[in-house]
């Protein structure tokens, strides 16, 4: 499948003739797809695997109804977090048991930036200042502003535009997310850390929304550390566990700053003092959560059936191949409603969203929701659309425009119901 921009004249039946000839057709009966619903958020909640119920249901019934804490062992629960953390490996240009699955993304984060800093504090003379883009989601910036205040150092935001030029100031840390949750504007991971290095700067890479969804390569862009979720376009579920990796040169160089029992080198020894674990293994805190583990193992398992099917690369071409299509026909179809693209127009710079900005965003957006179409509000003014190519389909994208199509031009965004703003938007 090409990645060539799709032609805005498609009609549905062009649609329906790509979603025949998709190679990646047969991974949607993966999942359990509500009737009905065409959605585009999987850039923030994953559908839900078919295998996943049925899973965690024999852990439930079987491994701890039944066999109770012999699982541990019999069932293999103390090393899940190892065994999924390396098909992730597999999605993100990580080596064999160099990624493991523990905690959340903001978590893991401090984590790391605690590394990156106790590394930096090691090489004279210390560098004080912390880099990161202003658009950045705001848990990271959070993490960062903490760390920096607990270790006398400063957190500097900055326009993407701005960061390479920054780096010649040679900063201690950069810290980014690979695909901005907001825009969708992605970031070229291999230049920025080259670009980080050759002035001696720790490179830090949230991959949130980008592990499972684009080609990422942690080793062959000779990154530093790197996080992400695994309730996106992992579909491990709601609240699913995190994952965090370290590279060879530094993972056995410090001691995170969580040092529960799950990260000593011996956590059955029961010593009073605390001995990291060799390699990415200190990075683990506390007990698993078996039942999330379970899940998110399902959810990474819908992503690496793509292996059969052109793998990461195939994804990506289908990624582009919608997000494309849907810009086309947002453009050529909803003309005159106030809708702008936020998103990149070139697909090279863009992960596997498209958001376009609205006055009238969250109204808009409840509205095209109670029509069955469901992306998401982003403030202030952001309609976010996730395409996840294992299970959106073309037609799902034409659809989805005239959808959006008749909630603007009948006006409908406009009725008392949809200016109610929900706890989560």
């Amino acid at each position: 499948m090409s990645n060539a921009p799709m032609d805005p004249i498609l009609t549905r039946a062009d649609c329906e003739q790509h979603d025949r000839a998709d190679p990646l057709a047969p991974l949607r009966e993966q999942f359990d797809l509500p009737d009905g619903t065409i959605y585009l958020d999987g850039n923030s909640l994953g559908v839900l695997p078919k295998a996943t119920a049925a899973r965690v249901q024999q852990l439930i019934s079987e491994e701890w109804g039944r066999d109770l804490i012999k699982s541990w062992n019999s069932a293999g629960w103390i090393d899940l977090p190892q065994r999924v953390g390396n098909k992730i490996a597999r999605l993100v240009g990580a080596g064999e048991n160099e990624l493991v699955v523990a905690d959340s993304t903001s978590v893991n984060l401090f984590k790391v930036l605690s590394a990156a800093i106790a590394v930096v504090q090691e090489r004279p003379p210390m560098r004080k200042l912390i880099v990161s883009e202003r658009r950045n989601f705001p848990t990271d910036l959070y993490i960062a502003q903490s760390l920096a205040s607990q270790h006398g150092m400063h957190l500097l935001l900055a326009e993407a535009e701005d960061i390479p030029e920054l780096l010649a100031d040679r900063p201690a840390i950069l810290m980014l997310t690979q695909v901005d949750y907001r825009s969708g504007r992605q970031h070229d991971m291999a230049a920025l850390t080259r670009a980080a290095h050759d002035h001696g700067v720790l490179t830090i890479w949230d991959l949130a929304h980008s592990a499972g969804a684009l080609p990422v390569d942690l080793n062959g862009c000779d990154a530093d550390f790197a996080v992400g979720c695994g309730y996106k376009y992992l579909n491990g579920g709601p609240g699913a566990p995190a994952f965090v990796w370290a590279h060879a040169r530094h993972v056995d160089n410090f001691r995170q700053p969580l040092s529960g029992w799950m990260g000593h080198a011996a956590p059955f020894e029961f010593s009073p003092d605390y001995r990291p674990a060799g390699g990415i293994d200190r990075y683990l805190c506390g007990t698993p959560p078996l039942l999330s583990l379970a899940a998110l193992e399902c959810g990474v398992d819908t992503v690496l059936a793509a292996e059969a099917h052109g793998g990461i690369a195939a994804l990506r071409n289908k990624s582009v191949a919608l997000c494309e299509l849907f810009i086309a026909r947002v453009e050529a179809c909803c003309a005159g409603h106030g809708l702008e693209l936020k998103s990149p127009r070139d697909p090279a710079v863009r992960g596997s969203q498209v958001s376009f900005s609205h006055a009238d965003a969250y109204p808009v957006m409840q509205a095209l929701i109670a029509r069955g179409v469901i992306g998401d509000f982003r403030a202030p003014d952001i309609l976010r659309f996730g395409f996840t190519p294992l299970y959106t389909r073309f037609v799902d994208v034409w659809d989805a425009v005239e959808q959006l199509v008749e909630v603007l031009h009948g006006g409908e965004w406009r009725e008392p119901r949809f200016q109610q703003r929900a706890a989560v938007t």
